[in-house]
């Protein structure tokens, strides 16, 4: 391995104090509390979403003053953005009344197939049934989806904080391991799919079955634990009815879902959509708006400053994964995928020389499996923490919180995919 260059020591150190900002954030939060000149510093430090961003774009600022213009701009041109345009896209156009109308209507058909109070066959099934729904209409459309019902119905009630952070942090792992019945959906089965040659069938025989029971438990377990707080919440009068869409613009809507789905890896086509949609919220403002523009550029931002710290990250990452044996890559690529995106972590591993069959499985199973345990470390999560965070304590998410209550799903998910 070629000895690593001054900028990957540089970029490894950023990544660390990005990952310190990141579990510290609500530390800044609460300083911003207090009156003082430096309030709005604060503020804008304990933003989650602008951790990761902020802490590229000082990476790129050095790479201007010692490598010149040129050499920044060949380095953010080596960069692959797609993943974070795509998920700023599918967050605004799924965060739409059209869309949530549909999903709101699905989870309605399907609460009356149980035979269960409906606060409590609705929150089994947006934990359940949605996730799922990801290995289809991707991971970051059913975070979306999950999350902006999961507001709507249950946040915006009186919820224990607990059952707040168990719920998002089983939302996390199963969204994480949802996504793995195809070969697209979820971003770190996508970057060595098409290098390893895994196919539907592949997926659904190796990966899709064990996801399925995984995310079963998860849902049901969560549901068994709050069904007394759910069932307080049984009370159909406590939410105002949402405006009805015309059915022309919904099947519009979807398509528009569809196709960008479709093309999910081609920005040049999925944004040139996006842009003639914006113009469609313009001209149905009543059934369209307002648009989680904010949200989805938030988003973007962090997974866009991840890519760039990221991308210098491989001569450390690389090494630590080579060395290892199946059954600690499973558990090395769990651990690490906390501290580091799990597509990246996938990428990576599909570079590795000689990787063994199983080692390949445990890899990525260990790498989705892990994808519940922070914010950073499967790339949906972000839209479900921008969508949800306002409704916990000081308007955040703990990091160490997540980690704790996502402790038990995330066990479930890796025994699933390492004994079955």
């Amino acid at each position: 391995m070629t000895q690593p260059h001054w900028i990957e020591y540089l970029a490894a150190v950023f990544f660390a104090l990005a990952l310190l900002h990141t579990f510290s954030a609500s530390f800044f939060t609460r300083l911003s509390h207090q009156e003082t000149r430096l309030s709005l510093l604060w503020r804008v430090l304990g933003e989650v979403e602008i951790v990761f961003g902020l802490w590229g774009f000082l990476l790129v600022l050095c790479l201007t003053v010692f490598e010149g213009t040129d050499g920044a701009l060949a380095y953010l041109g080596s960069q692959n953005f797609t993943e974070p345009l795509f998920v700023f896209v599918i967050l605004v156009i799924t965060g739409t009344p059209p869309i949530r109308q549909v999903v709101r209507l699905l989870i309605n058909r399907l609460s009356r197939l149980i035979a269960l109070p409906g606060a409590i066959s609705h929150y089994f099934l947006i934990l359940f049934a949605i996730p799922l729904l990801g290995s289809f209409v991707t991971e970051p459309a059913a975070m979306t989806m999950s999350a902006l019902m999961l507001r709507e119905r249950y946040f915006s009630l009186d919820m224990p904080e607990s059952m707040k952070y168990l719920t998002i942090a089983i939302l996390f792992v199963n969204v994480s391991i949802g996504g793995v019945l195809t070969p697209y959906a979820a971003p770190p089965v996508l970057m060595v799919a098409g290098v390893w040659e895994w196919d539907t069938a592949f997926m659904l025989t190796r990966f899709g079955w064990k996801a399925v029971v995984a995310v079963f438990i998860n849902a049901l377990l969560a549901t068994w634990m709050f069904r007394r707080v759910l069932l307080r919440m049984d009370n159909p009068g406590r939410t105002v009815p949402p405006t009805e869409v015309p059915l022309p613009l919904i099947c519009i809507y979807l398509a528009v879902l569809v196709v960008t789905v479709f093309f999910s890896h081609h920005p040049v086509v999925f944004m040139g959509l996006f842009l003639l949609f914006l113009g469609l919220t313009e001209a149905y403002k009543a059934h369209s708006q307002p648009l989680m523009l904010r949200e989805g550029l938030l988003v973007a931002f962090f997974l866009a400053g991840l890519v760039v710290l990221g991308g210098l990250q491989k001569w450390w990452l690389q090494a630590l994964l080579a060395d290892m044996t199946p059954g600690m890559l499973f558990l090395g690529a769990t651990g690490l995928t906390a501290i580091t995106d799990n597509a990246a972590l996938t990428y990576l591993g599909s570079m590795v020389d000689g990787l063994s069959p199983e080692g390949k499985y445990t890899l990525v199973a260990g790498a989705v499996t892990g994808g519940g345990l922070t914010v950073i470390a499967n790339a949906p999560n972000l839209a479900g923490f921008s969508i949800l965070k306002d409704r916990f304590a000081e308007q955040t998410v703990r990091p160490l919180f997540l980690v704790l209550f996502a402790a038990i799903p995330t066990l479930v998910a890796g025994l699933c995919f390492f004994f079955l």
